[in-house]
């Protein structure tokens, strides 16, 4: 949760964990700059730690506007929390959800799909790609981020060349491609997307999630890394989609952190996106093994723990 060093005034980033993500406080304290900005809120059992961050980074000052890269759960997880504290923040978000948004549709926001949660919030602004915006004394370009979620945008500044890129590109990689899990294309789309950016030719990268891509030669790597590992998931689709079912366990149990093994799988047993993807692609395997089949997979890589405990095994975050 530091300021690297070589990031431009007024731009900062408070690195999170994985459960939530990044957040990116824009602020260029000229008293001339519309106020200050943040970026994603982060998820809904951090929000009490993304405000405690603002009020720390804000002594005393408001902050004026919310926008949202996209409306994942970890992105905007804190949004009405934010909203509570700062009550006269102006909230934006991408168009594409904007009605499932106002009548907050869980289901078409994948809250209740994913088993994840996010409490309710409102918007009053749509962030449209193609357009820019003044935000902390800087002007900063809106750009159509699709793959990782159709409706993604990236925040792009030229002079600066400063871009934040949710889930578009990582150090590592990038975000599961829902729309491929749906049956819907998505890797040409993170493709595209991954095309934009090299285009736009950053000097500093803010991730959704990770450390800070700085200089022309990390973002140069990341995207080569990235691209790899987009033409690993095309070539092999069930290869991203079984890390994609090991992602939502995880995210889950990165919330709880330990849990009865059985609980666990009753949770999973009632997710409706793990019930979908079980019923296309179980083989006819019991879902309560397949999923186990899953955790275990977690287990062997060390990205989970078993241990006895009352009731039965526990399931731990590694």
């Amino acid at each position: 949760m530091s300021l690297p060093p070589a990031l431009p005034p007024g731009v900062r980033v408070f690195e999170r964990g994985w459960l939530s993500s990044n957040c990116v406080l824009l602020d260029g304290l000229d008293g001339s700059n519309g106020g200050a900005a943040l970026i994603d809120s982060g998820y809904a059992s951090h929000a009490d730690q993304t405000v405690a961050l603002l009020e720390q980074a804000l002594p005393g000052r408001a902050l004026r506007h919310l926008l949202n890269t996209h409306l994942h759960s970890d992105h905007c997880g804190g949004n009405a929390a934010v909203q509570a504290r700062f009550p006269g923040v102006q909230t934006w978000i991408p168009p594409g959800q904007a009605e499932a948004a106002r009548v907050w549709d869980e289901d078409a926001l994948s809250f209740r799909a994913t088993g994840q949660r996010c409490p309710r919030f409102a918007f009053d602004a749509l962030l449209h790609p193609g357009h820019t915006l003044a935000l902390g004394g800087l002007e900063w370009q809106l750009h159509a981020a699709p793959g990782h979620d159709p409706h993604a945008l990236l925040l792009y500044q030229p002079q600066q060349r400063v871009l934040i890129s949710g889930d578009a590109l990582w150090p590592n990689g990038f975000g599961v491609v829902f729309p491929e899990l749906d049956g819907e294309p998505g890797f040409a789309e993170v493709a595209a997307t991954l095309d934009c950016i090299e285009a736009l030719s950053p000097h500093w990268v803010i991730p959704g999630h990770g450390a800070v891509i700085a200089g022309a030669a990390a973002v140069a790597q990341a995207l080569a890394r990235a691209r790899s590992r987009l033409a690993q998931f095309a070539s092999s689709p069930e290869r991203h989609r079984e890390y994609a079912i090991k992602v939502l366990l995880k995210f889950r149990l990165l919330e709880w952190q330990r849990i009865g093994l059985a609980d666990f799988l009753a949770w999973a047993e009632g997710t409706p996106y793990l019930l979908q993807l079980h019923q296309r692609h179980g083989a006819g395997q019991p879902l309560r093994a397949w999923v186990q089949q899953r955790i275990e997979a977690l287990v062997q890589s060390q990205a989970a723990r078993l241990e006895p405990g009352p009731g039965g095994p526990w399931l731990l975050d590694a």
